[in-house]
């Protein structure tokens, strides 16, 4: 069996590791975590006036960020070891959906992990709803991980009373 885990750093990638070592899985399972990292965007139409070494370090920013992610998720993975699967990694550049469908259809994953954030109305607006997109569109199961809802993923969050 190979599982993909798409992570991102937030609690619901913490979800998704805590669900990759509570359940059994079968013999030989292979499981990847990646994380996608997303091209800077510059906040100027004129990307002309923006020098290319700075964005050139935003990248690289972005990258080891990324890094990060994956060390601690392979770091909590491995330190309770599951003797019936194998732990790889993986950073690829581009959007999140985009990256976590053809790598899972490129690599023949079974099955696609993936946290889900809890947004709604205009947070969802903004950001987009990747594990929806992920599961309307993946050639494989997709199992869409809960988190416990956090202060700020609450609707009155920001609102002071």
């Amino acid at each position: 069996m190979k599982v993909l885990a798409a992570i991102d750093g937030s609690p619901c990638s913490s979800a998704v590791t805590d669900e990759i070592m509570s359940r059994p899985w079968p013999k030989d399972t292979e499981v990847k975590i990646l994380t996608a990292v997303e091209g800077t965007v510059p906040f100027t139409p004129d990307t002309w006036a923006l020098d290319e070494v700075y964005l050139d370090q935003l990248d690289r920013n972005a990258v080891h960020e990324a890094e990060v992610v994956i060390d601690k998720a392979m770091e909590r993975l491995e330190s309770r070891p599951h003797p019936d699967f194998k732990i790889s990694r993986e950073i690829m550049k581009g959007l999140a959906r985009d990256v976590i469908l053809s790598e899972a259809e490129q690599w023949e994953a079974d099955l696609i992990l993936i946290g889900s954030h809890g947004y709604h109305g205009f947070q969802r607006l903004m950001h987009g709803s990747v594990s929806q997109a992920i599961a309307s569109h993946g050639k494989c199961s997709v199992e869409i991980v809960r988190c416990p809802k956090t202060a700020e993923q609450s609707p009155s969050a920001g609102i002071s009373h």
